[in-house]
C-alpha cells in the first residue's frame, strides 16, 4: 500500500479528504499566539490581525520529531509513504522530513521546489498514480521528472504585505501604490521572484496575466489547472474561469481553491494566480 502526505502548504483544502491525503500542518505565530495552519487559523484570521493591528504572522516548518509521528504512524501497517514539501529554498521542512524519513524508512520525501497548489499538482498527480496501483518508488520517479515542470505564479494586489515581511522596499511599495502597479510572482529554482509588472486595476491586471501564462507556458498536462487565490473577488475569479475555457478549452477539470497561511502572509488579500504542469513531451 502507498499513502499521500503534505505538508498543509499544499492549499487543496476538500481535496485532501477526497482524495485520501494526509496532511501535516505547519506552525503559524500570530500575535503573540501560536496555531496550526487550516487547523485552527486561516487566511481570515490573518486579514482581520492585520486590519486592526499591522501584524503579520510568522510561519515554522515542524520538527523532524513530528514528522517521525507522522511516518511511524502512517507505516505502522505496512504502507510506503509519498510525502511533498514546500520549497528547500523557502524552509526547513524537507531537511527536517529527510531526517524523519531516514529514522523511520519506507518514506520517500519529495521537495517540490513550489508551493501552495503548485505542491497540490504533484501531489493530486501522485494521487492519480497511487490509484492506479503503481509502487512508491515508481510514483516518487516520475514525481521528481515533473518537478521542474510545474507552472507556479500569483499577481498580487497589494505591496504591503511583500513590504512588511522584508521582501520589497519602500521605495518599490511608494511606486506600486502611486503608479497602480500588480506584480506577478513566480517560483524559479525554488525561489519566489518578481515577474511581469502590470498596471492598473487588479482585474484588467489578472486578465493580462492569464493571457501571457497561458500563451507562454502552452505544451500543458491537461489533466487539471488551479486558480488559486486569497479570497479575490467573484467577479474576477469568474472572469479568469472563462478565460482560461476560452483560450485552453482541452483543460479537463479547472479547481478553484482558496491559499492557505503561507501564500496569505507573503502575498497579501486578493492575490490570484493560475498553476498548471507544462511539460513538453506531455502524455
Amino acid at each position: 500500500m502507498v499513502k499521500i502526505s503534505t505538508d498543509s502548504t499544499a492549499d487543496l483544502e476538500q481535496l485532501f479528504k477526497e482524495r485520501d491525503i494526509h496532511v501535516m500542518p505547519l506552525r503559524i505565530t500570530l500575535d503573540g499566539n501560536d496555531y496550526l495552519d487550516g487547523v485552527d487559523i486561516d487566511a481570515q484570521k490573518i486579514f482581520e490581525c492585520y486590519e486592526s493591528k499591522h501584524i503579520l504572522p510568522k510561519t515554522a516548518a515542524r520538527s523532524f520529531e513530528d514528522y517521525e509521528e507522522l511516518f511511524r504512524e502512517l507505516t505502522s501497517d505496512g504502507s510506503e509513504v509519498i510525502h511533498f514539501v514546500i520549497s528547500s529554498e523557502m524552509s526547513v521542512s524537507y531537511s527536517n522530513a529527510v531526517t524523519a524519513a531516514r529514522r523511520v524508512g519506507k518514506v520517500f520525501v519529495i521537495d517540490s521546489r513550489t508551493l501552495s497548489t503548485g505542491i497540490g499538482l504533484l501531489v493530486l498527480k501522485a494521487c492519480d498514480y497511487r490509484d492506479k496501483g503503481w509502487d512508491a518508488q515508481k510514483i516518487n520517479d516520475k514525481i521528481l521528472e515533473l518537478v521542474p515542470y510545474v507552472q507556479a505564479s500569483f499577481v498580487v494586489d497589494t505591496m504591503e504585505y511583500l513590504y512588511k515581511g522584508g521582501r520589497c522596499s519602500g521605495v518599490e511599495k511608494f511606486l506600486a501604490g502611486a503608479f497602480s502597479i500588480k506584480p506577478m510572482i513566480m517560483l524559479k529554482d525554488g525561489k519566489m521572484v518578481v515577474g511581469q509588472k502590470y498596471v492598473g486595476k487588479l482585474g484588467k491586471c489578472v486578465e493580462k496575466y492569464v493571457a501571457a501564462i497561458l500563451k507562454e507556458f502552452d505544451t500543458p498536462d491537461t489533466t487539471r489547472i488551479f486558480i488559486t487565490h486569497t479570497y479575490a473577488d467573484d467577479d474576477i475569479v469568474n472572469r479568469v474561469r472563462e478565460q482560461i475555457k476560452e483560450l485552453r478549452p482541452q483543460f479537463q477539470t479547472i479547481i478553484e481553491t482558496h491559499a492557505g497561511c503561507t501564500v496569505t502572509s507573503h502575498c497579501g488579500k486578493g492575490t490570484l494566480g493560475i498553476l498548471y504542469i507544462n511539460k513538453p513531451d506531455n502524455e
